[in-house]
């Protein structure tokens, strides 16, 4: 994948030196008769974005102004404006915002690349915790395949997009027809359709604009081609604007166009084309039979939906039809591609991805069905609009487009297998609180239980392991006070590179009554009291019968680690005390090492008389009292 970061910041310069052009200009136009709220809104209204956020930039921070002012940037992909906008905008009136500029908030954060705080505002829109650069690593080394790319003009300013196949050529969408009128909505001249080879470089050669017929005063763009080439359909927008909600619009229609006698004639809009609605982004299959296209028609479930026309043998029109919940979310689907075998690729910034327009893949499981949509993955998707990806599946190559650069540009790819190692990649998480616990080991077993690997979980919780393919591990997690978790896996040849283990591990204290953390962080296996004999240090019936209980959670928990503790009343010297608690501490620890503990899993220390629980005034404690300090404590160390 070619890395654009060097230049990007230079496009964006040059993009941001144009933006500032034509904002001087008309700043110096609107400084000789004041602005209005009132114009300005009307002119956004009208969409006219560029020359709405110049008044608005002059009318204060009112929550109306704002609010427009973000839009405007937002809706011309000047990201880091409408940061600027939206964020006072928060800070000043985030209790009273509508809930979809929360949306554009997080997108246009995630289009500068501050995905902590465009993932944070993003949840707070979804109601679920987003983590963009997690999310993205993963389905990038889910998805199977990788793109190597390949930008098709060195002019980084020609507005393409809207690329499809045309025979030997590609067709395409562009300004770069500089001699035509500017377009209120980004100041930049109107679309017009293109034809082009494509070089052994991948670069655009041969350009010819299409015939008159065709390249109106109005947008043009979007084309798509029946398999012989005399069909085409294409976007033209409205003549007229037309006034929907409070908005006035030129909707977008879909157009069909024959070729005959060596020219393209028949011009005639499609019957579900509408002044009340748009449908653009046409895409007829290869055997002629459905139109696919995106709209925001009556009952789409978003902004914009895909849907699609059987074309049928009289060259009319079945009803559109919506692809569903499944494809289609809230906010818009567009561009559809559909490979020979039914595989649709689109373009979404309601499914989740990088930020902004991603491109996406579904299976087709029947005639009205599709599976749920995957990721492309951050080797094509970036964090601005990727979209209008097509793809000639013979010679795994094909073409897209993206603003990522700061205006729209072409690339070709070349599809390759996705060739990241086999990695196991898990969390390691609290079995209750389910908060994430830096400091856990994570060891990888081969099926012999040999050891491979071992690492520290760092402060994000997560661990990450290289393995081959068509193998069986064992992976284990560990945390001093917590039961050990385990799970086991094995690396196909073929499928998925990418295993998502989450850890949950239990403590000790949540597992088991008799185990309790105290203030000060240790945790205690609470039995009965052992007694010894004055004197003595052995083992007595009634010890025999608590020590039993702590063989049992010993063999229940293989790898708890404890140390035994012995003390002693007051009475006697320091010295006496001390050398008698260490024995009877030793003692306990023999007892479990005859009933089958590990020796390497027990210490023994004896504090004498050091750690009374009750002190006595002058040392004058009753029996009852001498006896609660004569005691065996039992803490777990790991």
């Amino acid at each position: 994948m070619i890395n654009h970061h060097d230049s990007f910041k230079m496009e964006m310069m040059k993009k941001m030196l144009y933006i500032l052009f034509i904002f001087c200009s008309i700043t110096t136009l609107f400084a000789q008769k004041k602005i209005t709220i009132k114009k300005a809104n009307s002119l956004f209204a009208k969409k006219s974005y560029v020359k709405a956020a110049v008044g608005y930039e002059q009318l204060g921070q009112s929550k109306e102004v704002l609010q427009n002012l973000g839009d405007c940037y937002y809706f011309n992909f000047l990201m880091t404006n409408a940061v600027r906008a939206y964020g006072q905008l928060f800070f000043t009136y985030k209790d009273s915002i509508d809930k979809e500029v929360f949306f554009r908030y997080a997108s246009a954060l995630k289009g500068i690349k501050d995905f902590d705080k465009g993932d944070a505002i993003m949840s707070e829109y979804v109601g679920f915790e987003q983590n963009t650069p997690k999310f993205m690593k993963n389905v990038t080394r889910n998805f199977p395949d990788s793109f190597k790319l390949e930008m098709m003009s060195k002019n980084k300013t020609n507005g393409d997009f809207g690329i499809s196949f045309f025979g030997d050529k590609v067709v395409f969408a562009s300004v770069r027809n500089a001699e035509s009128k500017s377009y209120g909505w980004n100041e930049r001249p109107y679309l017009d359709l293109f034809s082009a080879s494509v070089d052994s470089k991948g670069q655009l050669v041969k350009v010819e604009p299409f015939p008159e017929i065709i390249n109106t005063k109005n947008h043009e763009s979007s084309a798509t081609f029946s398999a012989d080439g005399k069909t085409m359909y294409f976007n033209r927008t409205g003549d007229k604007q037309v006034k929907i909600g409070e908005e006035r619009i030129a909707t977008v229609k879909i157009f069909k166009a024959e070729f005959k006698e060596g020219k393209w004639t028949n011009i005639t809009m499609v019957p579900f084309s509408s002044d009340e609605y748009s449908v653009e982004h046409p895409f007829l299959t290869k055997d002629g039979k459905k139109l696919y296209f995106a709209s925001d028609m009556k009952g789409t479930i978003g902004s914009m939906d895909i849907f699609v026309v059987d074309v049928l043998e009289d060259g009319t029109y079945s009803q559109p039809r919506n692809l569903g919940e499944t494809i289609n979310t809230i906010h818009r689907e567009q561009f559809p591609f559909v490979t020979e075998n039914g595989t649709l690729y689109f373009a979404s910034d309601g499914h989740q991805g990088n930020g902004n327009l991603d491109i996406f893949m579904s299976l087709k499981l029947s005639e009205t069905e599709y599976d749920k949509p995957l990721n492309l993955g951050s080797s094509i998707n970036s964090e601005m609009d990727d979209f209008n990806f097509i793809l000639d599946e013979a010679n795994d190559k094909g073409y897209f487009a993206s603003n990522r650069t700061g205006d729209d540009n072409l690339y070709t790819f070349i599809r390759e297998d996705n060739k990241v190692q086999y990695l196991v990649e898990g969390e390691v998480r609290d079995m209750k609180s389910l908060e994430l616990l830096p400091g856990a080991t994570v060891k990888l077993f081969d099926d012999k239980g040999n050891l491979l690997e071992e690492i520290l979980v760092g402060k994000d919780g997560d661990f990450t392991f290289n393995t081959e393919p068509d193998k069986k591990y064992k992976i284990m997690a560990f945390k001093d006070f917590y039961i050990p978790a385990e799970a086991e896996f094995d690396t196909s040849q073929k499928g998925k590179v990418y295993l998502d283990l989450q850890m949950k591990v239990e403590s000790y204290y949540d597992a088991e009554d008799i185990i309790n953390k105290k203030e000060d962080g240790t945790v205690l296996i609470e039995l009965e009291n052992i007694y010894f004999d004055l004197d003595k240090w052995n083992i007595k019936p009634q010890a025999e019968q608590v020590l039993n209980v702590l063989v049992g959670l010993l063999k229940k928990y293989p790898y708890m680690e404890i140390q035994i503790g012995s003390h002693t009343d007051t009475r006697a010297s320091e010295m006496y005390n001390l050398r008698l608690s260490n024995k009877r501490a030793a003692s306990a620890l023999e007892y479990l090492v005859q009933n089958g503990i590990p020796r390497k899993r027990l210490t023994s220390v004896g504090y004498g008389e050091t750690k009374p629980l009750i002190i006595c005034p002058n040392n004058d404690c009753t029996e009852e009292e001498h006896a609660t300090n004569r005691r065996c404590t039992f803490m777990i160390l790991k």
